[in-house]
């Protein structure tokens, strides 16, 4: 079977591809590109006829908690100092320029 065969029967075509993705790769490095890719498509093959029944799936491999701190409301900025240093204000609130028609 031929190259442009095999990338047919893999359904991968890794000068398409390319095209899509505006490379410009050589006729050598496609060939090398394309056998890569039908590698890892038979590697994935070969992991989805695993049998994973009763396997629970993971977002990870090592059990990970959250550690949060409690909720305490805490003195933010004093606004007068605030508006002491702000350039513009305008009712009480700073005013900024408008940056967008």
């Amino acid at each position: 079977m031929g190259d442009a065969e095999q990338a047919k029967a893999s359904g991968l075509d890794v000068a398409y591809v390319a095209h899509l993705a505006r490379l410009h790769l050589r006729d050598d490095e496609i060939a090398l590109f394309q056998g890569q890719m039908e590698q890892i498509v038979h590697y994935v093959e070969q992991i989805g006829k695993l049998d994973v029944d009763g396997v629970a799936p993971l977002s990870h491999t090592v059990s990970v908690s959250n550690v949060w701190r409690e909720d305490e409301p805490r003195p933010g900025i004093d606004h007068g100092k605030v508006m002491d240093n702000a350039p513009e204000q305008r009712d009480g609130l700073i005013a900024v320029p408008k940056i967008v028609e």
